[in-house]
C-alpha cells in the first residue's frame, strides 16, 4: 500500500508522468544501455530496432502506480501482470541486484525529462512505487526460482537430440539434459529461454514454447524463422537456430516457465493459434491425449497456407486418440488444402460447449480479433487465456487482447 505521504502526490503527478512517457522510456534505454552495453543481451535487438520494447517498463510502472491511486486496474488484474513479467524475469535470469540499477536509471530519467518539476517529494513518492512493484516481483520471482529447482546458475545446458522439419520455414529442436539427467517438469502451454552466442553480436534470449507434453525425458521446441518486413531486421536468433544448430550441438536453456499453463480439469478445451502459436497448444493437446482422453478438445488454427501449418501431423495424431475431438484450420491462401476454409478465421464459427475454457496464442491482432468475438458469444475474461511474447508481456494490463 501507497504511504498516506506518498499518495496525494503521486495521484498529482501521474497524469504528466503519463504525458512523458515515451520520453521518459527513450532516456531510460538509452543512458542504461550505454553506460552498461552487457545489458543489450537481455534485450531482443529487433524490438529495440521498433521501438517495441521502450515502452515496457515505465509503462508497468505508472499503471501499478494508477492502481495503487485508485484510478487504474483492479488487483487480480495487477496480479496477473505481475505473475507475467515474473515468469519472464525468471526465463530471462534476472536476479534481485538487478532492480537497484533499474530503479536508478528509471528515476534518473523521470529526472531528466520532467526538470525542475521533480522536486524531493515527488521523487520519494515515485521512488514508492517503484520499489513496491518491484518488491511484489521479487518476491513472487524467488518463489518462482525455487519451484524450479533454481540456485545460483538459471541456466541448463541441452543437447540436441534431433532436428525434425515440420513446415516452410519452421522446424523443431528436440533437447535433452547434457548432463543425462531428467528433462526439468513443466506445464503444458509453457516456455524455455535459450541463450546463444552469435559471432561479433554478444548473447542473445529469445523465448519459445514448449511443443510437446512433459514427459521427463527430453524437451522439444518449434521455432520460425523471423522474417522482418516494414524496416524491421530478420530475427537473428531464428536464423541461427535454423542456419547453424544441428544434432549433438549444445544450447544453453532456462527452465519452464510461463503463466499460460494448461488446467488440468474436465472442462472442454478450446485451443486457437495462428501461425507459430500453435506450439504451446501442441503440448497442451499432447497432455490431454495422453492424462485425460475423455475430455472434450476443439482445435482452431489459421494461417497463411499449408505449407506454413507447422506441427499438423502432431495435432491430428493426438486428436485421433480423444474420444470427442474437432479440428477447423483457415487459411488465407488455401492451395487445394482439403478440409481447410479459405480466408481469415471467423470467431463466430470456433464450436463452444458450455463452461469450455478457451486458450489463445497467435499474434495479438489476430487474439484482438479472437477474443472480441468470444465475448460478443457471452465468453468471460476468467474462461479466456492467453500467451503474449516479446514486448507486448510488459502491457500494463492484459486488454491488449
Amino acid at each position: 500500500m501507497l504511504s498516506a505521504t506518498s499518495a496525494p502526490v503521486i495521484d498529482a503527478t501521474l497524469p504528466v508522468v503519463a504525458d512523458h512517457l515515451p520520453a521518459i522510456s527513450d532516456v531510460f534505454y538509452d543512458t542504461m544501455l550505454g553506460e552498461n552495453p552487457d545489458l543489450l543481451n537481455l534485450f531482443s535487438r529487433s524490438a529495440q530496432a521498433t521501438g517495441r520494447q521502450r515502452s515496457a517498463l515505465a509503462g508497468a510502472v505508472a499503471a501499478f502506480a494508477s492502481h495503487l491511486v485508485g484510478t487504474g486496474s483492479a488487483a487480480e488484474v495487477v496480479d496477473h501482470v505481475v505473475e507475467r513479467i515474473a515468469h519472464r524475469h525468471c526465463a530471462l535470469g534476472i536476479r534481485p541486484e538487478q532492480y537497484t540499477m533499474v530503479g536508478r536509471y528509471l528515476m534518473g530519467a523521470v529526472r531528466t525529462v520532467l526538470g525542475d518539476a521533480v522536486t524531493p517529494a515527488v521523487a520519494a513518492a515515485w521512488d514508492e512505487v517503484y520499489w513496491l512493484f518491484a518488491a511484489r516481483l521479487i518476491g513472487r520471482e524467488a518463489r518462482l526460482f525455487a519451484e524450479a529447482g533454481v540456485r545460483d546458475d538459471p541456466w541448463l545446458e541441452a543437447t540436441v537430440v534431433s532436428r525434425i522439419p515440420e513446415a516452410d520455414d519452421t522446424v523443431s529442436f528436440v533437447l535433452a539434459p547434457a548432463d543425462g539427467g531428467p528433462a526439468p517438469a513443466f506445464r503444458p502451454g509453457q516456455y524455455v529461454t535459450v541463450a546463444v552466442d552469435l559471432p561479433g553480436e554478444g548473447r542473445q534470449l529469445r523465448q519459445y514454447s514448449l511443443s510437446q507434453a512433459p514427459t521427463g525425458g527430453t524437451l522439444r521446441i518449434t521455432v520460425r524463422r523471423v522474417r522482418g518486413t516494414g524496416g524491421a531486421p530478420d530475427g537473428v536468433v531464428s536464423g541461427f537456430l535454423h542456419d547453424r544448430v544441428g544434432p549433438g550441438d549444445r544450447l544453453r536453456l532456462s527452465r519452464p516457465y510461463g503463466d499460460l499453463a494448461l488446467r488440468d480439469d474436465d472442462t472442454p478445451l478450446v485451443l486457437v493459434s495462428a501461425g507459430v502459436g500453435i506450439t504451446p497448444m501442441a503440448s497442451m493437446l499432447d497432455h490431454v491425449a495422453r492424462t485425460r482422453p475423455e475430455r472434450d478438445v476443439t482445435v482452431v488454427h489459421a494461417d497463411r497456407g499449408p505449407d506454413r501449418h507447422a506441427l499438423l501431423a502432431d495435432i491430428r495424431s493426438h486428436g485421433s486418440r480423444l474420444r470427442s475431438f474437432r479440428h477447423l484450420v483457415w487459411y488465407e491462401n488455401p492451395g487445394g488444402a482439403a478440409g481447410a476454409q479459405p480466408g481469415l478465421l471467423d470467431p463466430d464459427l470456433i464450436p463452444l460447449e458450455p463452461r469450455a475454457e478457451v486458450y489463445l496464442c497467435g499474434p495479438v491482432p489476430f487474439m484482438q480479433l479472437v477474443r472480441a468475438g468470444l465475448h460478443r458469444r457471452g465468453v468471460n475474461d476468467e474462461r479466456i487465456h492467453y500467451e503474449v511474447f516479446g514486448s507486448e508481456q510488459w502491457r500494463p494490463t492484459p486488454v491488449a487482447v
